[in-house]
């Protein structure tokens, strides 16, 4: 499948450079410079992934992020300002996939991509100490990115999704946060990276009331998370 990549950022230099790397690697690529117009383009169904900035000249990264996903679902890599971690935890909260910080190296980008398409399209692989629970009430839609319970449908993002089949199909094992993010994120766990907390907190947000009140996903101190059904 050819990758069409939309990238909303009013940073025509770095739009540029993205373009004329990601295009040598194969992939296609459109710019776009302000928020309302990426958002009448992503619209379209023509691209398969966004490359957003926060700061955008005419609305924040945020809006544009929040008005595309009330009428599709678009994976979606944030491009933040350096060591702002505010902007990395506001926009996985939204649903974003992933992040990257500027000024970005093209080369870190694409791998990103890779990932996250890889993600998208295909549901997280399981870890050696596989442990399927059979009776799960969770029924597993890989490709709607559905969690079904009770027959109620819960929409979750791509990386919540890899992150929440990986722990059902371990259950009752804990998983580090190590192999989490190497096997649902497809990246090595960096120093500080709290993405797999919030994403973590983002599904127990959405799947908690369904579930009796039950602490379904409990934290395991120095180690990572558990599932518990």
């Amino acid at each position: 499948m050819t990758v069409n990549i939309l990238i909303i950022d009013d940073d025509k230099e770095l739009c540029s450079l993205l373009k004329e790397y990601l295009e040598g690697q194969g992939l296609r690529v459109g710019t776009f410079y302000t928020g309302q117009e990426g958002i009448n383009v992503a619209l379209s169904g023509v691209y398969n992934l966004l490359i957003l900035d926060v700061m955008l000249p005419d609305m924040s990264g945020y809006d544009v992020l929040k008005k595309i996903q009330q009428s599709m679902s678009l994976p979606v890599i944030m491009l933040t300002a350096k060591g702002d971690e505010v902007d990395l935890v506001v926009g996985l909260e939204m649903g974003a996939d992933d992040y990257i910080a500027k000024p970005c190296r093209p080369r870190e980008l694409l791998a990103r991509i890779t990932a996250v398409t890889r993600r998208f399209g295909n549901s997280a692989p399981t870890t050696e100490r596989q442990q399927e629970r059979q009776d799960s009430p969770f029924e597993f839609l890989d490709e709607q990115l559905v969690v079904k319970i009770d027959n109620v449908d819960i929409n979750l993002t791509t990386a919540e999704f890899n992150i929440f089949s990986l722990l059902n199909k371990n259950f009752g094992v804990a998983v580090s946060k190590e192999d989490i993010s190497r096997i649902a994120l497809g990246r090595r766990l960096t120093p500080y990276d709290r993405s797999i907390d919030v994403h973590v907190s983002n599904m127990r947000k959405k799947i908690q009331p369904y579930v009796s009140g039950k602490e379904f996903i409990k934290s395991v101190r120095g180690k990572g998370y558990i599932f518990t059904g």
